[in-house]
């Protein structure tokens, strides 16, 4: 399907945002909103943002990209991700003015930006969100992920035995290494035990989808520390877990993708996955409406 492009000049708290809106020609009902993690501007790494956006208006679906204030082409000061609520919302309204008739808008985010997607789904009201390789992180789940992700599948390594045999490990540095991951796995633990913990990231992550209503698509990478992180958190007992088991909840994973999908058959396939999920969930119509 035909489509163009358009930059997108928004307000929000004063500041002028930009956006590149990809828009088929035939007159879309479904609308995506891509929030980019930080510190990253609407491009994305190897361009991904990029494909995804010209990949989804050939297939009948709109898709703004943008950055926030601070990043790239916009005005403002440099925010965090848990800031960035008002700058989504002014991204959803934007869509919504330039594409009139739009039945739905989903929110589509990485990293951080698809935490800060999570926090901002319910408020905005948007029809579904697509959450790629979540950011969770915190002492504990960062320091378990690394025993479990990079130690236990670097041990299983023949390359890493053959350096070892060679002298070309540096035994007392990567020993330290793995004593300072202990170090802090044992005090993470102790902390994850507190009250205060109760708002931790993984906890407010979970409260956010489990408060959201709408479908939910969750992407993880099989070698990527942050995918890592997400899983282990999941797997205790708590708020992202129960959300995880939600029957509105899809979780679908791409064993050996990295964090930014960097080849092109990973970003393939991130494209295939997100367009297959909002082709089930928020049907296209087969003709251009009138």
């Amino acid at each position: 399907m035909d489509y163009h492009e358009t930059p997108l000049h928004f307000e929000c708290e004063g500041a002028t945002l930009l956006g590149v809106l990809a828009c088929p020609e035939a007159a879309p009902r479904v609308g995506v909103v891509v929030v980019v993690g930080g510190p990253q501007y609407r491009v994305g790494s190897h361009r991904q943002f990029v494909a995804l956006s010209r990949a989804l208006a050939a297939e009948g679906i709109a898709c703004l990209r943008f950055d926030y204030r601070g990043m790239g082409d916009s005005e403002g000061d440099v925010i965090s991700f848990e800031e960035i609520d008002p700058d989504v919302a002014a991204a959803v309204n934007a869509l919504h003015r330039a594409v009139s008739g739009l039945h739905a808008v989903v929110l589509w985010g990485l990293c951080d930006g698809a935490t800060a997607s999570a926090f901002a789904a319910a408020r905005l009201r948007v029809a579904g969100v697509v959450l790629f390789n979540p950011w969770v992180r915190n002492e504990y789940a960062s320091a378990e992920a690394t025993l479990r992700h990079y130690y236990a599948r670097r041990l299983l390594q023949r390359s890493f035995w053959n350096k070892l045999g060679s002298g070309n490990v540096q035994f007392g540095k990567a020993l330290r290494a793995l004593l300072d991951t202990l170090r802090r796995f044992a005090h993470g633990r102790r902390k994850a035990a507190l009250p205060e913990m109760r708002a931790a990231l993984p906890v407010r992550m979970g409260e956010a989808v489990a408060s959201y209503r709408g479908p939910t698509l969750i992407v993880l990478s099989g070698n990527d520390q942050t995918a890592a992180e997400f899983r282990l958190a999941a797997r205790h007992p708590g708020a992202l877990r129960d959300a995880m088991s939600r029957a509105s909840t899809t979780c679908v994973e791409v064993p050996d993708a990295d964090h930014t999908f960097s080849t092109d058959r990973w970003q393939g396939q991130a494209v295939a996955i997100t367009l297959g999920w909002l082709r089930e969930r928020f049907p296209v119509p087969a003709e251009p409406a009138s």
